[in-house]
């Protein structure tokens, strides 16, 4: 479809994005107008994004979130959302230059493997819980990374021999509400399949990763629980859960046991 001008709303994000990045590198922490200016490129760059997905979404007369590639547009959206935000509340100048890089990395990918658009939606996705599903995961899988980025990071300071002892806190913040989004995605999808197929769950492949992520995440949150001062075996199950969560969104698609599954993306 010739009107979508992907490249040109990407260059434009990545322009200010990379703007930003270079003031969060080179700037002062401690001088306001320089904290104001990356805020305010990263916001810009968030905003031209926005706009794309929006018009994407019109054109199509469905929301993009069918293929993989589509749900790569809106990480590369959420991530540096998340990241702004958390900015704006704590000052962590590396979260937001961190998901600064991710979504921006989100977009190359998508740069390198154009999308072939189709208004066309197969039967089962014609739900009235698809959007709300695929939404609460994505909120879910951004906050989720977020919380990664926190753990490597703890990691790379202990490493380091520098303090992150109040890195774990905001890790968790991540965590709570990114297993929030989760559970409610769990949820939606099987009162999703329900509808579709006419069973909540039926293990298949996508939904028993996506059950070994939840349960993972919920070993995480238990562990903190149990055991609040052992930050690094803490930052390590965050981790591996992320690595897991990882495999659930797309790493499944490459099984052999999911090649027949009705979960597999396409794109």
């Amino acid at each position: 479809m010739a009107w979508i001008n992907f490249e040109g709303y990407a260059a434009v994000t990545l322009l200010l994005w990379l703007t930003s990045g270079f003031v969060l590198l080179f700037g002062k922490n401690k001088i306001k107008s320089d904290n104001k200016l990356a805020s305010l490129l990263a916001g810009a760059g968030l905003a031209c994004l926005l706009l794309f997905i929006i018009l994407l979404w019109s054109k199509l007369e469905r929301p993009p979130m069918r293929t993989l590639g589509e749900t790569r547009l809106w990480y590369a959206f959420l991530l540096p959302l998340i990241g702004l935000v958390s900015f704006l509340r704590w000052k962590y100048r590396w979260l937001l230059g961190y998901s600064l890089f991710m979504g921006a990395l989100f977009l190359g990918i998508n740069y390198l493997h154009p999308e072939t658009y189709s208004k066309s939606l197969m039967p089962a996705l014609q739900s009235i819980w698809f959007i709300p599903h695929v939404i609460v995961y994505m909120f879910a899988y951004a906050l989720l990374a977020a919380s990664s980025l926190v753990a490597v990071k703890a990691m790379y300071q202990d490493y380091r021999g520098k303090n992150w002892q109040t890195l774990p806190a905001l890790a968790d913040n991540f965590v709570y509400l990114g297993f929030s989004f989760l559970t409610m995605g769990l949820l939606f999808g099987a009162l999703w399949a329900k509808e579709a197929w006419g069973h909540y769950w039926t293990w298949d492949p996508k939904e028993t990763w996506a059950f070994i992520t939840w349960a993972a995440y919920l070993i995480y949150i238990h562990y903190r629980y149990k055991h609040l001062h052992k930050h690094k075996q803490a930052m390590g199950i965050l981790i591996i859960s992320f690595v897991l969560l990882l495999v659930c969104w797309f790493g499944v698609n490459y099984l052999p046991t999911a090649q027949n599954s009705v979960h597999t993306y396409s794109g």
